[in-house]
């Protein structure tokens, strides 16, 4: 059946519709009000160049729009390298006036309903209050945090194999936008909950394509080519211009890093680290087990700021897609109860996995070991949370006695996921 362009809602007389480029403007500015953010300039032509027909959703009291929510497709990569098909959730607003009215129910129910349509294995988003998610099914499945080293405690990097064999380069932002995309297309497959970068990602990076109102200066991007040349790694960085009198006293604050192997970003960590008039440096975002503070001579140098917490958070839609894509560090089998009031998780799924890493998840009639909601089941889909945690805080129920540490042995990846892009 295909899906109505526009729902109207008698009780509330709001209609929920798919935009057109010529709503932009007002959709525009209920993103801006539904953010918070006032007497901004028009972002008309900002928008357009993430519009995709039928992606993004208006809800409209009248002519005027008053809650806001877009969707686009990628990829997400699963422990193992593998990826599958991800419904990425962003713009989600409602104008203060218009709350309590169901407005984000609606607009997440129907575009989840067109994800599972297509296909998608699970949908994300990154969720910018903690309460609002899980009632769609949404649980908490990456963690972000940044670090700030002090150079003169850290007393610089320990040798790492390898290192000293490529060379380290600054790059234009044309080559940026030209070398960035091929080299990030091999990192984000070496790392569970990394998304595709677009065209626009890399505009936005560079200057080419600017937020209304924004303060964007032209950071600094550094490229490490192994000794064939092939570029292997990539940090962009930008440095405050703080002094102390005569004294130099800049933080370089790291707002993007890529490497492919250890060498690399060893050797760009330790480039970072050597720059000019640095006394700190401030790594926005890394990723949760990153051992980029045991690289340090003193890894008391590297303290956590204040942005730690959790980032992308994931809603299974198809249980034996997502499952059956990734990877898993021991051989077994568990049977898992899964709750969902939207019914796309629900049921008892047998999840088994072989001795070579590899896995299926199918429904069964046999008893459960473990019963979740789909929340939780989309927490421990990447690895990055244990089914013990999730047990003791009540979130799983343990059916049968040990069943949970036997599905953590599962469950558990060598590293922890981490995305390192917003959207």
């Amino acid at each position: 059946m295909a899906m109505q362009t526009s729902s109207p809602d008698g009780r509330s007389g709001i209609d929920i519709r798919e935009i057109t480029e010529d709503d932009l403007p007002g959709w525009d500015r209920a993103v801006n009000a539904g953010f918070l953010r006032s007497g901004g300039q028009d972002g008309t032509e900002f928008r357009r160049a993430f519009f995709e027909p039928g992606r993004s959703l208006g809800a409209y009291d009248g002519d005027r729009c008053v809650g806001t929510f877009r969707s686009f497709a990628t990829e997400l990569t699963v422990p193992g390298g593998a990826v599958v098909r991800a419904d990425a959730i962003s713009n989600v607003t409602v104008t203060a006036t218009h709350r309590r009215r169901g407005l984000l129910r609606r607009m997440m129910a129907r575009d989840l309903e067109a994800a599972v349509g297509r296909g998608d294995a699970v949908a994300i988003l990154v969720a910018a209050e903690y309460g609002i998610y899980g009632r769609y099914g949404f649980g908490p499945a990456t963690r972000c945090g940044g670090l700030e080293i002090d150079l003169a405690r850290a007393g610089g990097l320990r040798a790492v194999p390898g290192e000293g064999a490529g060379r380290i380069d600054l790059a234009t932002p044309e080559e940026v936008r030209t070398l960035g995309p091929a080299l990030f297309e091999r990192y984000r497959r070496t790392r569970p909950g990394a998304i595709e970068r677009r065209e626009t990602f890399w505009r936005l990076r560079t200057g080419d394509l600017r937020h209304p109102g924004s303060d964007w200066k032209e950071p600094f991007t550094a490229l490490h080519r192994d000794a064939a040349g092939d570029v292997t790694g990539m940090v962009t960085y930008t440095v405050t211009d703080d002094w102390d009198g005569k004294r130099p006293d800049c933080t370089l604050v790291v707002r993007d890093h890529v490497a492919l192997d250890r060498a690399a970003a060893a050797a760009l960590w330790r480039f970072v680290l050597s720059v000019d008039w640095v006394r700190r440096v401030e790594v926005r975002d890394l990723a949760p087990d990153d051992p980029l503070p045991l690289l340090l001579e003193d890894p008391r140098a590297a303290r956590s700021t204040a942005t730690s917490g959790d980032f992308l958070w994931l809603r299974v839609l198809d249980v034996p897609a997502a499952f059956g894509a990734r990877t898993y560090g021991a051989p077994g089998r568990v049977v898992m109860e899964v709750s969902d009031p939207h019914g796309w998780a629900a049921g008892r799924w047998a999840l088994e996995t072989a001795a070579d890493g590899t896995g299926i998840c199918t429904r069964t009639a046999d008893p459960a070991d473990l019963a979740l909601g789909v929340a939780a089941l989309s927490s421990l889909h990447l690895g990055g949370e244990t089914v013990p945690r999730l047990a003791a805080a009540g979130l799983v129920e343990e059916l049968v006695p040990g069943a949970a540490a036997r599905a953590d042995l599962t469950l558990r990846t060598p590293f922890r996921p981490w995305c390192p892009d917003i959207f």
